[in-house]
């Protein structure tokens, strides 16, 4: 059962009668690495009698790229992992901060916070300019205690799990090693069931759409085995992630999916999917009939794949 987490903003935030331990950081990808600076704070809050409080912003993804997570998905992950509150700062408004006034405002007395979890590469302030050495040097004149978290390393690597070794796998389709770095969850897209123009069930393979938002990472386009969540429901099938050129070269990002063994109407539910592996580019075809061997050959090496998963 996933644990409710109470999201607040810096207006809200109720003061802390007990102290904070606070998880910093931006974590967007909620990788292998987010989860052990995560956890650790739940720990440590747990043993001590304290509040688990993950901080974050909004408003700020480098070099105008998109989220990979919805503030909705990253707060229902974030309390899968147990934390007490989700603590999200509007970028804009603290950006200009100097290191320390971020440091005494914000996290000292506005969160009360007791202790820091932080990855050793933590920025932060203006121009990001903080870093662990300040955070250490304000901790001690302030009585906060601070953990500072090795990075994360991918197991058979030897290299650090990051946010851009996510993007950069997500952006090449390889969803198998995205898994790796989130410690086994798959990236998934959820929405509610909408009607395309129903090409697909014209030519033999109905499909399940979400729109994909205009502020959520598009992966790479292309076919993809993937994992349908629809309640309580676990379902298989082939997903499209892309624009549909062979049909009518849209102007948004659609996830289409084509579920196995499934004949129902659900326009209109909500339900996830989740990407497993990938099978090929998207293409244009020169016709209808290359587009549906194509994907009828999608069909069966998709079912291959399951058949090794489940």
């Amino acid at each position: 059962m996933i644990k409710i987490c109470n999201t607040y903003s810096l207006d809200d935030l109720p003061l802390g009668t007990k102290g904070r331990v606070i998880a910093l950081g931006l974590f967007d990808g909620i990788h292998q690495g987010h989860k052990d600076i995560i956890r650790k704070a739940v720990v440590t809050a747990e043993r001590d009698g304290l509040t688990s409080t993950v901080q974050t912003f909004r408003n700020l993804i480098k070099n105008d790229s998109r989220s990979l997570y919805s503030m909705e998905e990253k707060h229902e992950l974030i309390g899968s992992l147990g934390a007490d509150e989700l603590f999200v700062l509007d970028f804009d408004a603290v950006k200009d901060m100097e290191p320390e006034q971020y440091l005494t405002d914000v996290l000292l007395y506005r969160a009360v916070a007791d202790t820091l979890v932080l990855g050793e590469d933590y920025r932060f302030g203006r121009g990001a300019k903080g870093d662990v050495n300040l955070i250490r040097e304000f901790a001690k004149a302030n009585d906060i205690r601070v953990i500072v978290l090795k990075d994360h390393l991918l197991e058979g690597t030897g290299r650090k799990i990051s946010t851009t070794w996510l993007r950069e796998a997500l952006s090449e389709g390889d969803a198998d090693l995205a898994r790796d770095l989130c410690g086994g969850r798959n990236y998934s897209y959820t929405g509610y069931c909408v009607q395309g123009k129903m090409m697909g069930r014209t030519m033999g393979f109905p499909t399940a759409n979400i729109n994909i938002p205009e502020d959520k990472f598009v992966v790479r386009r292309g076919v993809y085995v993937s994992r349908v969540i629809l309640g309580q429901r676990v379902l298989y099938g082939v997903t499209n992630i892309g624009r549909r050129p062979t049909l009518e070269n849209a102007e948004n990002d659609v996830a289409e999916t084509f579920i196995f063994d499934f004949d129902e109407d659900i326009y209109g539910a909500k339900f996830t999917v989740e990407l497993l592996h990938f099978l090929r580019p998207e293409e244009h075809y020169g016709s209808k009939d290359e587009l549906i061997l194509a994907v009828e050959n999608n069909k069966v090496q998709a079912r291959d794949y399951i058949k090794n998963l489940i």
